[in-house]
């Protein structure tokens, strides 16, 4: 076999549809896009939601409250969930995912008090309630928030 034998499998290449070119194109006078219209000129663009001049539906249906863009998102871990990690053991974000106990892209991970802790823990996180704070720190453990 030489370079020259090479060449691609039957179907995987395909020629440009070239649009205009004439009637034995099959493609040709309107190009596929039928007769008269906006969306038969050039240049045609349509805003997201635009439906011809009517009403948008986004403009049509009530709008009701509020919704606040800087709120932040926070994963909530509860003291409960830590008791699978064994004494000693630095608890920060990369641990917390690798767990399950964390998914996607929030803001920061808070420190809720539900359930009991007996095992002395660090715990690295955004932010902590004064419950959980109290029980690791009384569980011989300490919680750095940063």
């Amino acid at each position: 076999m030489r370079l020259n034998d090479l060449f691609p499998a039957s179907g995987s290449r395909r020629k440009r549809k070239r649009v205009g070119r004439g009637p034995g194109s099959g493609w040709g006078k309107t190009g596929g896009r039928g007769t008269k219209g906006q969306k038969s000129r050039s240049g045609v663009s349509f805003k997201p939601g635009f439906e011809g001049g009517q009403m948008p539906l986004i403009r049509r249906i009530p709008k009701r409250g509020f919704r606040n863009e800087f709120k932040k998102e926070w994963a909530i871990v509860n003291l409960r969930d830590l008791v699978r990690f064994p004494a000693e053991t630095v608890v920060d974000e990369a641990v917390l995912r690798q767990a399950g106990l964390v998914k996607g892209r929030p803001d920061g991970i808070k420190l809720l008090g539900h359930g009991e802790i007996t095992v002395p823990l660090t715990v690295k996180v955004q932010a902590v309630s004064r419950q959980a704070r109290a029980r690791i720190e009384a569980a011989g453990g300490r919680v750095e928030v940063g």
